[in-house]
């Protein structure tokens, strides 16, 4: 089962402490030795909007190049694949873009309605395909809205529908407000609209749910999901969005349960701590930093 680890990103820019660029490639270090590779480092956003990810260039350009190593980017418009290309042999291997399933919600994070977002993301995807990019459709909200309440599986049914080709969607609980059933519900409705593209999830614990939605993930057919180490992190414009779920936690969950992650939990958790003493958290949400590991029976 693989992690995508969005901590440098997703985690970090919901936080009110703006950390150096050496911190962040710290940051991203100690994930890719803690077993992560697949790894979101940077949002190429408005640097008024969102101060942490103003340098996302030069965090592009300093993290270390792998074998294996993946690095993703959140691009929200055109003028941020731009950004995106522009960096050349520094490019992240993938761009993430998000399309919000409510229209309230689309105009306060994005400044424009979900059908708006989604024919501008259609243009994007394919200059980005185009120029050798994989491409993930976002929908966030996907679960709940903070401003509207529920969204129906048919309104993400649709945006997917009408999202064109994809490499992979990925269905994000921004507030954490879902449940194990609506996962599996909405598993079943993508499956009907897209048959053969991963799905990703992206959890938030908000609500103490999100490893729970994460089982009902592996169970319904998603290959990926998104963490933070630490458990750092949430939306800056969805009110009481707190952080993903963690790292450490979700890969000790998945490692005791069979499915094979490539994450070493002592490893992360270690980072996970780190990285809360970089930010001034004490302690972080993540559990396993204070549990500590338990050995399998041999």
């Amino acid at each position: 089962m693989e992690i995508v680890e969005v901590g440098p990103r997703d985690g970090l820019q919901n936080e009110k402490r703006v950390l150096p660029t050496s911190v962040k490639v710290g940051y991203v270090s100690r994930a890719i030795a803690a077993g992560l590779r697949r790894i979101e480092v940077a949002a190429f956003a408005r640097p008024d909007r969102v101060p942490q990810m103003a340098d996302a260039e030069e965090v592009l350009r300093s993290v270390p190049r792998r074998p294996g190593v993946r690095y993703v980017a959140l691009v929200l418009n055109g003028r941020g694949l731009d950004r995106a290309l522009a960096l050349e042999a520094a490019r992240p291997d993938e761009i993430n873009y998000v399309v919000v399933a409510s229209d309230e919600f689309s105009r306060r994070n994005q400044g424009m309605s979900t059908a708006s977002s989604l024919g501008a993301f259609r243009a994007v995807a394919e200059r980005a395909r185009d120029a050798g990019l994989f491409v993930t459709l976002t929908v966030a909200a996907a679960f709940g809205c903070p401003f509207t309440g529920s969204v129906p599986v048919s309104r993400v049914r649709d945006i997917v529908a009408d999202a064109g080709p994809l490499d992979e969607i990925c269905l994000a609980d921004t507030i954490g407000a879902g449940v194990p059933g609506q996962v599996t519900e909405l598993a079943a409705a993508m499956r009907t609209v897209a048959p053969v593209a991963p799905l990703r999830a992206h959890f938030h614990n908000t609500r103490n749910t999100g490893y729970a939605n994460a089982i009902a993930a592996v169970t319904s057919g998603f290959v990926a999901l998104d963490a933070s180490l630490g458990g750092i992190g949430g939306c800056p414009f969805a009110p009481a969005a707190t952080g993903n779920i963690a790292t450490e936690d979700l890969a000790y969950l998945l490692n005791r349960s069979a499915l094979k992650t490539g994450v070493d939990v002592t490893a992360a958790a270690a980072a996970g701590t780190w990285i809360g003493s970089e930010l001034g958290l004490a302690p972080v949400p993540a559990q396993l930093g204070r549990a500590g590991d338990f050995p399998l029976a041999s």
